[in-house]
């Protein structure tokens, strides 16, 4: 699978994303009734839009990044090594005109392909739709409408799992037992990421399971194509 892709081409990623502000009621008054409009679609008759609040991050009109981390595979004549670097903070915009200049800088030498699980869906659009909020200009690979379906470069683990079945969701967490990779899930989920943001301020915490996601969607890739996943001795983090 994938056997004619160059892998030091692909930029690797994953996101965190958290809700705007802690609770419901800090939103402004207007994100409020949206949210309201919102969450009627998926609540339980007896919630309120305040109860299903930390559901809002996953929504790129009622969240924000707090931290992208990348990675990027290196290879030194048949030995594979894997650089990861992470851009997070309070200051969404920020790390995301930072993410953004890598990225620019990396089109300049060659085409630059973005891998994550479940990327199409959820981790590429969301980039590109908080950016458009913060004002950054979209790098091109990130810029699609318009293009033809042959030229976006994205790579989705989880899509490329399905093999056309377009009901089959399969987790990065199962995906990396069934092919005897190192789980990133040996401390935190998606789920807590917005009270271990908000509520716990461990931000390094997130980080580092963000940088573990990273990792785990470049060995899964690996596997797909049959070949060995990077050793841990060859993982540097870069700060």
């Amino acid at each position: 699978m994938l056997e004619n892709l160059k892998l030091s081409n692909i930029l690797f990623l994953d996101i965190e994303t958290v809700p705007l502000e802690k609770s419901f009621n800090d939103l402004p008054e207007k994100l409020q009734y949206h949210w309201e409009r919102k969450s009627a679609r998926f609540r339980e008759k007896e919630e309120t839009a305040e109860d299903v609040f930390q559901r809002a991050g996953i929504y790129s009109e009622f969240g924000k990044i707090i931290c992208i981390s990348v990675g990027i595979i290196h290879y030194t004549g048949e030995e594979k090594s894997f650089r990861i670097k992470s851009f997070y903070g309070d200051d969404e915009k920020d790390l995301l005109t930072r993410f953004a200049a890598l990225v620019k800088q990396m089109e300049k030498n060659d085409e630059v392909y973005l891998a994550a699980h479940n990327g199409k869906e959820f981790d590429f659009p969301y980039i590109a739709r908080r950016m458009l909020v913060n004002s950054v200009k979209l790098p091109n690979v990130l810029d699609v409408p318009g293009k033809k379906p042959w030229e976006v470069k994205f790579i989705d683990t989880m899509e490329l799992w399905k093999f056309g079945d377009y009901k089959h969701f399969t987790s990065l967490d199962l995906l990396t037992h069934v092919f005897d990779i190192p789980t990133p899930k040996d401390d935190i989920d998606g789920s807590m990421v917005g009270k271990v943001y908000w509520e716990d301020g461990d931000l390094e915490r997130i980080v580092q399971y963000c940088e573990k996601d990273v990792l785990a969607v470049a060995q899964l890739l690996l596997r797909y194509r049959i070949e060995d996943i990077i050793k841990p001795e060859a993982v540097e983090s870069v700060k």
